[in-house]
């Protein structure tokens, strides 16, 4: 599933959110803006972007941007690159920040400062926000913000942006023209001092004292030990495999009735001919059949969400280090591929914060192979056609399977990387993993909500958009031309899509694909979910039934074999079918070399696959 892309105004005064990762600038983000967002790129490049309109407590309208994380103006990896770009005035497209707010952690004081040294000497003007400052009070430190302010010779506003305190004095502080005015000249000191400046700040305000042992560090011992810690992470992707079948049923059977009854009602309201074609057969059977899997996809997200807020993904990365380096990765790269569990763009533009350009490269070819979530609504109708409804050894089947196939695009880019570690020299050399481990925090419902909510919006666009143009036109491709006289079969088959499809068929035939199949994958190209919508537009106009759109599962268990649904599985496990996701590694890599050597092997891999599996599967008596 893509990415939003929204174009943005570019007019007003620009202010920039800076920050170290898990600073809680995200939060601070959400609490000024509230549902005042846009999601976009940089020029350029495919790192995303969070803009949004904040206004200030005098009611003057300002654009707020969220920068990736950086702990200095040092870039290491693109993504840091992006921040330094805007801040220096480099970014094509943007302008250079008007006012910085310079986001601390109010529980790690010494490697944050140095951030807010480091843009200070940039001559922007700069607003300190002492985020976290009440888990810094129960932690036993206790920061004066007017004795920082004045060391600092900065503002500084104590925030807790999860509880949005604070934020309304910030507000009020953005309609001071001396705030906006008063960027001193860039001071002429070196990077290495920031140090010694930090060490000798702390120590004035007395925050140089050794921290005591934190609950995070206790919980560590378990989550982090090699063996419980592997253990307690693969019950917790278990747990979510089962959970996206078993949760969402109740709401996805709502929908269907939903769009069940919406079909009937149109059916009845309109007359016979290709406008009722088309709503019936069409609109509702192609987008109502998508539309139908969104709840599925929202747990998915819900759960990823959860486990980035609370700070276990960095655990989970640091965990499966040993494993990814066995196969020539670091663990760094863990983030990326899982967020490409729910898209595989995001995965891929998060790959933008590994250094190592190998790494990197490898983990944009193997990200597709991470079941995105546009799969899912593939699973769910095949999944729920032809596997029994039953429990085994206490577990949901049909939940089983579904962590199978998820099991087998993970083995696959295990194997991808394995290969490319053994033929090439850059992937035997080991490379330590280093990276920051965040306190835990309760995820806060609000962040969850308005994750989810963006999530939910994306998708609805997306069935009404591309979805919805891709149904008409095969609609339109399956209607005309119309059946010659004495014609004994479905209209469609006489049609543009029918003869395509039976083209096609010859093609797939080896690996158990009928024509309506075949001719299902070409507009599943744009995007993967689009099949289901060409699979129910296709059969309403294939069968003479008044309610086959709205029952494609048990119409497709009638008509397939069970080796054709375990065939296509296996495809969709492997196969590119993403136009969106090959643009984005396009961009990402520069050119087209690499999106064409990972549409070539991802064919080559589902097309293997699916024979082997269609094959063994007739031997068994599927």
């Amino acid at each position: 599933m893509a990415e939003a892309i929204i174009h943005v105004h570019r007019g007003g005064k620009l202010v920039a959110l800076v920050g170290n990762p898990n600073c809680g600038k995200t939060a601070l983000f959400n609490g000024l803006t509230g549902s005042h967002q846009k999601v976009a790129n940089y020029a350029g490049v495919t790192v995303e972007r969070k803009e949004g309109r904040l206004v200030s407590a005098a009611g003057k309208a300002l654009r707020l941007l969220d920068l990736p994380g950086t702990y200095s103006l040092h870039p290491r990896s693109p993504d840091e690159r992006v921040t330094c770009d805007v801040l220096a005035g480099r970014a094509k497209g943007e302008k250079r920040p008007d006012l910085v707010i310079c986001v601390l952690d109010a529980t790690n004081l010494r490697r944050n400062l140095r951030l807010v040294l480091a843009v200070r000497r940039m001559g922007l003007p700069i607003v300190v926000a002492l985020n976290m400052a009440d888990l810094a009070a129960r932690r036993g430190i206790h920061i004066d913000p007017a004795a920082l302010s004045a060391q600092l010779g900065l503002p500084v506003v104590r925030t807790v942006a999860i509880h949005k305190e604070g934020l309304d004095e910030l507000r009020a502080l953005l309609d001071q023209p001396e705030v906006w005015a008063g960027a001193a000249a860039p001071v002429a000191v070196e990077h290495a001092d920031d140090h010694v400046t930090v060490k000798t700040l702390l120590a004035s305000l007395n925050l140089d004292h050794e921290l005591p042992q934190l609950p995070s560090d206790r919980v560590d011992r378990v989550l982090l030990h090699p063996v419980a810690g592997s253990v307690i992470l693969a019950v917790l992707l278990f747990l979510l495999f089962q959970a996206v079948f078993s949760w969402a049923e109740p709401l996805k059977g709502g929908i269907e009735t939903g769009m069940a009854w919406l079909g009937q009602q149109a059916g009845q309201g309109l007359p016979e001919g290709w406008f009722h074609s088309l709503i019936v057969d069409g609109v509702i059977a192609g987008a109502g059949s998508v539309l139908a899997f969104l709840p599925q996809i929202l747990i998915l997200f819900f759960f990823i969400l959860v486990l980035e807020e609370s700070g276990y993904l960095p655990r989970a990365a640091l965990l499966l280090d040993r494993l990814m380096g066995s196969v020539g990765l670091s663990g760094r790269s863990f983030i990326p591929l899982l967020s490409s569990f729910a898209c595989a763009i995001p995965g891929i533009m998060a790959t933008r914060s590994i250094s190592n350009p190998r790494d990197r490269l490898v983990t944009i070819l193997i990200a597709p192979l991470m079941t995105c979530s546009a799969r899912l609504p593939v699973y769910a109708l095949l999944i729920g056609a032809f596997i029994p409804h039953r429990q085994v050894l206490g577990f949901e089947l049909q939940g089983l399977v579904l962590f199978g196939l998820y099991l087998a695009g993970i083995l696959g880019a295990l194997l991808v990387a394995w290969v490319l570690k053994r033929f090439t020299s850059a992937g035997r050399l080991v490379r330590p993993l280093m990276m920051e481990l965040p306190s835990y925090h309760w995820p806060h419902p609000r962040s969850i909500a308005i994750g989810l909510w963006q999530r939910a919006m994306i998708f609805v666009k997306r069935v009404g958009g591309i979805i919805l143009v891709l149904t008409i036109a095969l609609w339109l491709l399956a209607s005309f031309p119309g059946p010659p006289e004495g014609a004994t079969g479905a209209a469609i088959q006489y049609s543009v899509a029918g003869y395509l499809g039976a083209g096609l068929a010859k093609v797939f035939a080896p690996i158990g694909f009928n024509w309506q199949i075949s001719l299902a994958l070409v507009p599943g190209l744009a995007a993967r979910e689009v099949a289901i919508g060409a699979l129910g537009t296709v059969y309403a106009l294939s069968s003479t039934g008044e309610d086959a759109a709205q029952a494609l599962g048990p119409l497709i268990a009638q008509s397939w074999s069970l080796a054709t649904a375990l065939s296509l599985l296996a495809w969709y496990v492997f196969a590119p079918q993403c136009i969106a996701t090959l643009a984005a590694v396009k961009r990402e890599t520069g050119g087209y070399k690499i999106p064409v050597i990972m549409t070539a092997y991802l064919f080559g891999l589902a097309y293997l696959a699916s024979f082997i599996t269609f094959r063994v599967a007739t031997a068994l008596g599927a």
